[in-house]
């Protein structure tokens, strides 16, 4: 599929690449009995699902047993992650073959400026169905690209061109593609603030841009306000930034439907803890704001955070921040009912300056606390992630960790 919104402009050079229901097509590709078939991987939890299953009303983070519900035909399958994470290895391969200016942001999508590859390679548009064709020759993947003059406008493009698309937006013709769209393809826009704007009348992004400024920082709050005026206009003046390190490290844990016992949620926080400030330190970071995610049986999502006096990659500092962020949570998750998932992430990052803590010669001091930790962190190196841990995490599931680029 080949659509092209606008004239003969071709100074759109901001390329957003998106791999199609990535895990289930992995897991098409290399089982030919599953093409064509609707294909869930995971059974607990909906980690992907194929646009056959997709059809069918499955959505990733769902319930197993309301997926398959939904979809009885599904073919259910184990994730595996070693294949995924050679996959996307294999098509980032692609992608820096074909520009050097590459800016990964996940294990399955990235931002390519092309921009100077005109006389060498030809239109953006070219450059960018030369791309898809090669993903699919050489990986057997099916990729979608939208091309634009930003990186929001790029992303909001590849997004309307699923699955399996390619879609230009001309400069001259940008705000008649954005503008009928509805709100909800604005970033930062979830639940709630749809809510918020359509109580005002709004429905599509052209009459976000049509309210003054003053309007939507009084109806949504500054940052919200300001974000979404800038984005109804277009106005993103970011670069696709190569080598960008993360922002934040962190993990989530699927808890499945019904109420959980503090002991049950206190477990997961810590098995949680544990593998965020491991890959940290073995990343050389170190983090000062803590974040707290939930999801409800509803599907609603609340998060809650806290921003610590210095930066840390420490477990029990980040233990105990994340513990206390549960117990503010707690009247919240009870009056809620069920937790379906929780997750937390440290944030802030910056690299570990290895600078010592007051006091130095205390028998529980930091040093001594810090040296725990990477001996800890050997001997899981060493012996794998299951070889060492700690007594409450005994039989218990410790939930899939999702592949990511590199920390």
């Amino acid at each position: 599929m080949f659509v092209r919104i606008g004239g003969s402009r071709t100074d759109a050079s901001i390329l957003h690449a998106d791999l199609d229901a990535f895990f289930a097509s992995v897991e098409q590709r290399d089982n030919p009995r599953l093409q064509g078939r609707p294909v869930i991987v995971g059974g607990g939890v909906v980690l992907a699902a194929s646009y056959e299953a997709k059809a069918m009303g499955v959505k990733t983070a769902m319930g197993g047993r309301q997926a398959r519900a939904l979809c009885p035909d599904a073919e259910v399958v184990e994730p595996r992650f070693s294949a995924y994470t050679r996959a996307s290895k294999d098509v980032f391969e692609v992608f820096r073959d074909t520009t050097p200016l590459v800016e990964g942001l996940s294990i399955d999508e990235a931002f390519l400026d092309v921009g100077g590859l005109r006389r060498v390679a030809g239109s953006p548009a070219e450059v960018a169905a030369r791309l898809r064709a090669r993903v699919l020759d050489q990986v057997g993947l099916k990729i979608t690209v939208g091309v634009a003059r930003t990186k929001f406008l790029a992303k909001v493009a590849s997004g309307v061109a699923k699955p399996d698309g390619l879609l230009v937006v001309e400069p001259d013709r940008e705000f008649d593609f954005l503008h009928p769209l509805p709100v909800q393809r604005l970033w930062g826009v979830g639940p709630k603030t749809t809510a918020k704007l359509h109580a005002l009348g709004i429905t599509t992004v052209g009459q976000v841009a049509a309210l003054d400024e003053a309007t939507l920082l009084t109806a949504l709050g500054g940052a919200s306000g300001r974000q979404l005026n800038a984005l109804a206009h277009n106005r993103d003046p970011r670069i696709v930034q190569v080598g960008k390190r993360r922002g934040s490290i962190g993990s989530q844990h699927a808890m499945g439907r019904g109420r959980h016992t503090m002991a049950e949620i206190d477990a997961t926080v810590i098995s949680l803890v544990e593998r965020v400030t491991g890959r940290m330190r073995k990343a050389g970071r170190e983090g000062r704001t803590v974040v707290l995610r939930l999801r409800f049986d509803d599907f609603t999502r609340a998060s809650r955070s806290r921003t610590l006096a210095r930066a840390t990659s420490r477990t029990p500092i980040v233990l105990e921040a994340v513990r206390d962020l549960v117990a503010v949570a707690m009247p919240l998750i009870r009056d809620r009912g069920g937790l379906t998932l929780l997750g937390i992430a440290v944030g802030n990052l910056d690299d570990d300056s290895g600078q010592l803590e007051l006091p130095f010669t205390d028998a529980a001091s930091p040093t001594r606390a810090a040296a725990l930790d990477r001996a800890m962190d050997g001997v899981r190196e060493k012996f794998g992630s299951a070889s060492l841990t700690r007594g409450v995490l005994l039989g218990r599931d410790p939930g899939v960790s999702m592949p990511g680029l590199p920390d």
